[in-house]
């Protein structure tokens, strides 16, 4: 039995398949497992609340873990660790999201390609069809994530508390979400994950999206991105390679994204919004 997890630091998604490749059971979810923001105890809490994953714990030969927080070594061998503890007799690798999403863009194992991920975080990585490499080491929610969820929501937060929201989409914004002072704050600051916290609000740019103030906020937070990461690339952009973007931010932004690469003369490729999908397909692929 193989687990293939797509872990996010809001969610974790779990794909059970057999050596065939078959689905064995539905998809199980979880809350996020980003081994750089939780301890190895409130990780290993996580997993065994799910009774899902502790029905099957015992049958489980491989674990293949694609996560944020991964991309560095110690939080890598941390979860690799609590992962071994838990499920005591599977072989498990751990690897960090940006694979993930190379392995669930693609078109074919070989392909060149520069991948983005823009879900509660974001990131983006050059495959030249053999080695994943990242130019910009990110250093997480607090100084990076362009046009992610969290920058989207510290946004809109920002814009409501510096009254910069047109008056139609102020108001809206106050029906929808608790924006108290105190209650922003403890959640920011005394709650565990600020980053999904902020990523939360980022629904709301979905729902309203008519409004040319979040049109703008849309495409500035793209820009954004492109600019810092992106454009790392230039070189191999230039050769015509594709750009691909896997998470909900960039799959419910296909019409931003489109706009600002004709801006920047990009060629965009495949959008994915749950990489886990793309993820089965692959390792089927490659039993």
């Amino acid at each position: 039995m193989i687990l293939i997890t797509d872990g996010g630091s809001t969610k974790c998604d779990w794909i059970v398949i057999d050596n065939t490749g078959k689905r064995l059971a539905e998809k199980i979810r979880t809350k996020g497992l980003n081994p750089a923001i939780l301890t190895e105890k409130k990780i290993a809490k996580i997993i065994k609340k799910s009774p899902e994953l502790m029905t099957i714990r015992d049958d489980v030969t491989h674990i293949f873990f694609y996560g944020a927080g991964c991309g560095t070594e110690k939080p890598r061998l941390m979860l690799t660790h609590v992962l071994k503890l838990v499920f005591l007799k599977a072989h498990v690798e751990v690897r960090e999201d940006t694979l993930a999403a190379v392995r669930a863009t693609i078109n074919k194992n070989d392909e060149k390609a520069v991948v983005c991920i823009m879900g509660t975080g974001s990131n983006c990585s050059y495959f030249d069809g053999v080695n994943l490499h990242q130019r910009v080491v990110s250093l997480g929610y607090t100084l990076m994530d362009d046009a992610s969820g969290n920058y989207y929501g510290k946004e809109l937060i920002r814009d409501y508390y510096f009254n910069k929201m047109p008056e139609t989409i102020k108001l809206a914004f106050e029906h929808k979400y608790e924006l108290e002072a105190d209650f922003i704050k403890y959640n920011l600051y005394k709650q565990p994950n600020p980053n999904a916290y902020l990523a939360s609000f980022a629904e709301f740019m979905f729902l309203n999206k008519e409004s040319e103030y979040i049109k703008e906020l849309i495409k500035k937070g793209i820009r954004r991105f492109t600019e810092h990461m992106i454009l790392q690339y230039r070189q191999e952009l230039d050769t015509g390679i594709p750009v691909h973007f896997a998470g909900s931010i960039a799959y419910f932004s296909q019409e931003e994204i489109n706009e600002i690469a004709k801006e920047y003369k990009f060629k965009v490729g495949n959008f994915v919004r749950r990489p886990i999908d793309g993820l089965v397909d692959y390792h089927i692929k490659n039993l």
